[in-house]
């Protein structure tokens, strides 16, 4: 909610009503947010330029800068967010069910994890929207980096919310 305040005025510059469309998706996902289900510390940032491989195996990851302890399946949740989503918008099924039962075979999710899929995942795109978001509003032109923008991650986010549950992330439960 801080960060949506703090971008909220210059939200309908996206498009008319945007503003108002923002707050019920973040509304949404605030009153479906589970609170009881598995913490501990998680990366929060698990997108591939933070992932280093060598082949097929796995040496390191870096920028720790957003890890926190906070619900583990949320890190699941930005790594679909993150991983399979194709460049065209469209979300990879087959990418998905391979995250998540490799995500299994380490931490195995209970069945309340699993059910809780769709919201991690549109909490996430929700989260990098929102500051996607404040960085396209704050980033001066001068600036060595470009900001991203927002509005990939609403594509996601309306995929999210659009699904009926966790069979759509080839979740059978």
């Amino acid at each position: 909610q801080p960060l949506f305040a703090s971008v909220k005025d210059f939200a309908d510059d996206l498009g008319t009503g945007m503003a108002t469309q923002i707050q019920e998706r973040l509304d949404t996902i605030v009153a479906n947010w589970p609170s009881d289900l598995p913490e501990g510390v998680i990366h929060a940032d698990l997108f591939p330029n933070n992932v280093l491989f060598i082949g097929d195996k796995l040496p390191g990851l870096i920028d720790f800068y957003f890890a926190c302890e906070d619900i583990l399946a949320y890190d699941l949740g930005i790594c679909l967010n993150s991983w399979c989503f194709e460049a065209d918008g469209s979300f990879n099924l087959t990418k998905s069910r391979a995250m998540i039962r490799g995500y299994s075979e380490v931490r195995p999710l209970c069945k309340a994890e699993y059910a809780a899929i769709p919201v991690l995942a549109a909490g996430s795109a929700m989260r990098f929207f929102l500051t996607r978001l404040y960085d396209w509003i704050h980033t001066p032109p001068s600036a060595l980096v470009s900001p991203k923008d927002p509005m990939e991650y609403w594509a996601i986010l309306r995929f999210h919310q659009s699904v009926s549950g966790a069979a759509a992330y080839g979740i059978d439960l």
